[in-house]
């Protein structure tokens, strides 16, 4: 690593240019092929997968998705001339855009059902030709645009549903200056330097850019949700900084300490350069377990951010290195440099708050563990009641075309409206068609189910299709009770005997399952991220207290911020303020997303934290001491890099998008937790009642591993790390640049 470091130092132009070359490339490939984000993915097996199946081969016409166009009047009825002539002329034009499969209007002898009780709303319904994933996005804004182009005074018109929303989502704009901006404020009054302050910045920037342009490159040849961008945006910026903030701080110590900028510069990339790859690995690892999910959905969306993280980490071990042959002494301060003239080399780590704070932690190690404990316990509780599953359209910002069809569905019709079950049925006798008429007749008689409507058939067909619409929102617990209900005791008796067969499908029943298949599989990745995290550490730390002890932290991590999401969200405490929508369930996908991120960068300040720790260790082999000066010496930046990372991911709660939010915020939560409450005060306080254990290795373990240290060569003694060390001081030897 030194000698990488020395020759990026030296060749600073051509590393320089060359990341320059990299980013101006990617960027215009990018704007001359453009990208193909697609939100598909498929639930083989499922029972909403095989009515989509049977519809696709049967009704191809019929099993693209279906939107609604929603309209309602202030005064008068949907009937009066002026507005059936005006909402007629604009059906017709949608029923003769691309990519418009049919249109059923509610002014036909069988579109009664589609007009509300007191005549003032009304809903037609737009087929389209494929899936919403597979949709041109200019077909889809031509019909959104027709739509918005009807409304006029005293008379709303608005247009609904997946297509519609996959379609209008725009990723918030100014979340990454804000969360930029933050970050730079913050390194400033830590660093007190202009151009210390830049170098971070600097290399987030060039690593994101090139990041998210890649990521366009990268979805025409894999399926990337639209969310990709945004997402690697929010992870991005905050691993970055926090890569290069680690980096940087540990060569303006160097240079505290009196060492030549190129030799400062070597042996921070020599310390916390590895500490940096060694955590970036980790979080990629992480990331990339999701593919065990199998779920092509998430596979996009692992592989773009673990191709984010690998970006910050190349930057930082790179550009890093070739900005400090620029800089030289001026990423100090004045004064720092002032100092450093005048009174020469010094410690800067003696004295101030993290020195005191060390060492209060050292004589109260149990006190504080405690606290610590029934803190994040209180916090993690409401995990306990977390329903996964996907919030509907009321969520949506106010004033977007979804939001507004998703209100005046609920409040012409009820809300169980914007999310119908198709109830797709194979039919192969005259005994299985009145076995379905009887079934229709009892489906009006559910509590639950608000109407029931049959699509007409032609005679002999043997697919049937009926439409049940729920008493209650898509994302409403009951409307998956209702679906399970359905599927386990209604439907079955009316099968028995016969051919019959019904399938629960439609958008509501395919994320249901798309969510219980979700929380079957997420013990499975837990085990598979906490299993490698641990051989991680073990194999670096030569512990096994050290990797244990990081497993359970991250898990009591993630509880507690799981726990956050669920009161903020699910019990609705504080997501109405922020007009992040209405009480309902944690999107289906992000906790195993969060488990995977949150997992990551724990084991970035894990491994910060321990690797300096290790460092006093196999100096001094006294655990108190190397404790202490490990958490005083790396307090201060990784209370700066929780800091930076707070405001990058509370800046995307901005932009209105629940999803985005989710992860912010459940994000933020984490990392504060992480940083005030895990790393400051449980991680060395539990060190410290562990004491020599904590480096204990058995020895037959330890010949069977292979080596991979996160400290440099020569800062490692040759003494096992296996046995109690004599406590006491010793030596130090003096590393070589």
């Amino acid at each position: 690593m030194a000698v990488f470091a020395r020759w990026c130092y030296r060749h600073r132009i051509v590393v320089v240019v060359a990341w320059l070359v990299v980013l101006g490339t990617v960027i215009g490939v990018d704007h001359t092929v453009g990208n193909a984000y697609s939100n598909s993915f498929s639930l083989p097996g499922t029972e909403s997968a095989k009515a989509l199946n049977l519809l696709s081969a049967t009704l191809p016409k019929q099993s693209g998705d279906s939107d609604s166009i929603v309209w309602h009047v202030s005064s008068g009825t949907v009937n009066d001339p002026s507005v059936r002539t005006r909402i007629t002329a604009l059906l017709q034009l949608v029923a003769k855009a691309p990519s418009v499969a049919a249109v059923t209007s509610p002014y036909t002898p069988t579109g009664a059902v589609q007009i509300s009780r007191d005549g003032k709303t009304a809903y037609a319904t737009v087929v389209f030709t494929k899936l919403a994933a597979e949709l041109p996005r200019p077909d889809i804004m031509r019909v959104i645009s027709l739509t918005k182009a009807a409304g006029k005074p005293g008379l709303d018109v608005a247009i609904g549903g997946q297509a519609i929303e996959q379609a209008s989502y725009t990723p918030p704009s100014y979340s990454e200056v804000i969360g930029l901006a933050a970050a730079a404020i913050i390194i400033l009054i830590a660093f007190g330097s202009l151009l210390g302050m830049a170098l971070p910045l600097i290399t987030a920037i060039v690593a994101l850019g090139t990041a998210i342009f890649s990521i366009g490159l990268f979805s025409h040849v894999a399926s990337v949700a639209t969310m990709a961008p945004t997402l690697a945006a929010l992870i991005g910026l905050g691993v970055g900084i926090d890569y290069s903030l680690f980096i940087v701080t540990r060569h303006r110590d160097g240079l505290k300490a009196g060492l030549a900028p190129e030799e400062a510069a070597v042996r921070a990339l020599n310390t916390a350069g590895r500490a940096v790859l060694f955590a970036g690995g980790t979080v990629c690892i992480a990331l990339l377990g999701l593919l065990v999910l199998r779920l092509g959905f998430l596979n996009g969306l692992s592989i773009s951010s673990a191709a984010t993280v690998l970006l910050a980490m190349a930057t930082a071990v790179t550009l890093l290195p070739a900005l400090f042959g620029f800089m030289g002494l001026r990423v100090l301060s004045r004064s720092e440099r002032r100092r450093l003239a005048d009174h020469g080399a010094h410690d800067v780590h003696k004295t101030g708050f993290w020195a005191r704070w060390s060492a209060f932690v050292a004589r109260r190690p149990l006190v504080l563990m405690l606290c610590a404990v029934v803190l994040m316990g209180v916090l993690a509780i409401p995990y306990f009641s977390l329903r996964q599953g996907l919030s509907d359209a009321g969520n949506d910002p106010a004033g977007t075309t979804t939001r507004k069809a998703y209100d005046l569905l609920a409040a012409g019709f009820g809300p169980g409206f914007n999310g119908p079950l198709l109830l797709v049925a194979q039919t192969g006798s005259s005994a299985d068609q009145a076995a379905l008429l009887r079934l229709e007749h009892s489906l009006t008689t559910q509590p639950g189910i608000a109407a029931v409507v049959p699509f007409p058939s032609k005679p002999g067909a043997k697919l049937a299709i009926v439409e049940a619409f729920p008493s209650t929102a898509p994302q409403d617990a009951r409307t998956s009770q209702l679906i399970t209900h359905l599927r386990d005791d209604v439907i079955p008796p009316f099968e028995h005997g016969g051919t019959l067969r019904v399938y629960v499908g439609g958008s509501t029943a395919i994320f249901d399952d798309f969510a219980t298949i979700i929380s079957g599989k997420l013990p499975l990745f837990i085990a598979v991220i906490i299993g490698l995290g641990f051989l991680l550490l073990l194999v670096a730390f030569r512990s096994l207290l050290v990797p244990a002890t990081a497993a359970v932290m991250n898990l009591l991590a993630a509880g507690a911020s799981f726990g956050v999401l669920v009161v903020f969200f699910q019990w609705g405490w504080g997501a109405k303020l922020l007009g992040l929508g209405k009480p309902g369930p944690i999107e289906a996908f992000l906790p195993v997303m969060m488990l995977a991120i949150l997992f990551g960068l724990s084991m970035d300040y894990q491994v910060f934290l321990v690797s300096r720790m290790h460092e006093e260790w196999v100096h001094t082999g006294d655990n108190e001491h190397a404790v202490t000066v490990g958490q005083a010496t790396t307090g201060r930046v990784i209370s700066a890099a929780a800091a930076i990372m707070i405001c990058v991911f509370l800046a995307f709660v901005l932009g209105g998008q629940r999803i985005i939010a989710e992860f912010g915020i459940g994000l933020a939560s984490a990392v504060f937790l992480d940083a005030v409450v895990i790393r400051t005060v449980l991680v060395p306080s539990l060190m410290h009642l562990f004491g020599w254990c904590n480096w204990w290795l058995p020895k037959a373990l330890d010949r069977r591993l292979p080596h991979l240290s996160v400290e440099p060569v020569e800062d490692a003694e040759s003494r096992p790390v296996s046995e109690p060390a004599v406590r006491g001081p010793v030596a130090p030897e003096v590393p070589q640049p």
